[in-house]
């Protein structure tokens, strides 16, 4: 007897657990995030005249013209695949690693006409944890600049104006580093995002 009533009261305990952590708190937390952060509870998405989504403010896309800065390199996939997040997984002795960024370092050079004893920035030839960053450093879009100002005939001025609109502060105002959200700059570039 005693036993049927331990097990009648973990049948119960496990379906009010079940109903509050996978019913009423999901809904809560749902209904929270519609109610205060709807741009941000919707995956920050971009979208063009007719409604349909163009991109995500959270997620780097693939920017390889000249008129466009480039994201950071990615690991995801078969690169900004956000259904493969992930870093390269590859450790700081890989040779592989070594060798794509020592190509990477050789590419960012050629193409933004910079000599071969300048110093580039790290996030313009490594990934990001997620593969999938949106920003950039400040001086990275600064060494990008010309280039895209040349191919979209554009003062490099009137461009730095741009870059600084969409250059994100630091976190609370003191963690990390500022950074450029390049799918903002270029969408906007493109006059697709206001």
């Amino acid at each position: 007897m005693n036993i049927l009533k331990e097990i009648k009261t973990s049948v119960i305990v496990t379906l009010v657990l079940l109903i509050v952590c996978c019913l009423i708190y999901p809904l809560v937390v749902f209904g929270a995030g519609q109610l205060l952060f709807p741009r941000q509870a919707n995956g920050s998405l971009v979208v063009d005249s007719s409604g349909k989504p163009i991109a995500s403010t959270l997620l780097a896309q693939n920017f390889t013209a000249d008129k466009y800065f480039n994201p950071r390199p990615s690991a995801a996939g078969t690169g900004y695949d956000s259904t493969s997040s992930g870093g390269s997984n590859l450790g700081a002795t890989s040779q592989a690693l070594h060798d794509a960024v020592k190509q990477r370092v050789s590419d960012y050079r050629k193409a933004n006409n910079l000599p071969d004893s300048q110093v580039v920035p790290a996030d313009a030839v490594t990934c990001s944890g997620s593969g999938l960053d949106p920003h950039i450093s400040i001086k990275n879009a600064m060494f990008q600049l010309p280039r895209v100002a040349k191919a979209r005939g554009l003062s490099e001025d009137d461009l730095k104006k741009l870059v600084d609109q969409y250059t994100d502060g630091r976190d609370f105002g003191i963690l990390g580093e500022p950074g450029v959200n390049i799918v903002k700059l270029n969408l906007a570039l493109d006059g697709k995002y206001k």
